[in-house]
């Protein structure tokens, strides 16, 4: 059976970039949020999801309009949950899958920003949780997504301090300079292959 990492962090802390620096050490990496919007995109789900809202959430090109439902969940707990009570399992049958698909390496990682949040610490053998600087965060996420600072801090306003989440991690990387990144990542492989004596 393969080790399973849980990769976390907020929002604008870098994931991707360690998600890829691990799929260079030949750990498969499944990114929880890029196969959730897939699984979004198939009929039977914009269907499924349709049903929660009054309002129509589907664009005309038959796919949900996801900008539309954050809008709509984000000060709207019920709504929420009724979203992730459709989505969740059709995420988690997926990783499953995909888990089956990979059990030949010895370690794989799934990436998931809301970890924490959603309580599923328990799924892994090691939790790795990268952070940043909240100003660093911001600037990342407001250059990459066009969206304004306040927007940001609000997103993060609804997510775990890095504090809270540091002290339920095994492993924290700060992830400002990318070679000690690199290097740190490296090491973090390391020191589990050595503890799992998987060398």
């Amino acid at each position: 059976m393969s080790i399973i990492i849980g990769l976390t962090g907020g929002i604008g802390s870098g994931k991707t970039f360690v998600a890829n620096l691990l799929k260079e050490l030949n750990v498969p990496v499944y990114i929880a949020d890029s196969k959730a919007k897939e699984i979004m995109n198939k009929p039977e789900v914009v269907n499924a999801v349709q049903q929660i809202f009054e309002q129509n959430v589907i664009t005309d090109k038959g796919f949900l309009d996801r900008a539309k439902i954050r809008t709509i969940v984000f000060n709207n707990n019920k709504l929420l949950t009724a979203l992730n009570n459709v989505i969740h399992p059709l995420v988690k049958f997926d990783f499953e899958t995909w888990l089956k698909e990979n059990e030949s390496y010895q370690i794989i990682c799934k990436e998931t920003a809301l970890l924490f949040e959603n309580e599923l610490e328990n799924d892994f053998h090691y939790v790795i949780l990268v952070t940043a600087p909240e100003d660093v965060r911001i600037k990342r996420v407001v250059e990459r997504d066009g969206v304004s600072e306040n927007d940001v801090k609000k997103i993060m306003a609804k997510q775990l301090s890095d504090e809270k989440k540091a002290k339920k991690s095994h492993y924290v990387i700060n992830n400002i300079n990318k070679e000690l990144v690199k290097k740190e990542i490296i090491a973090i492989i390391r020191d589990i292959k050595s503890k799992n004596n998987l060398f």
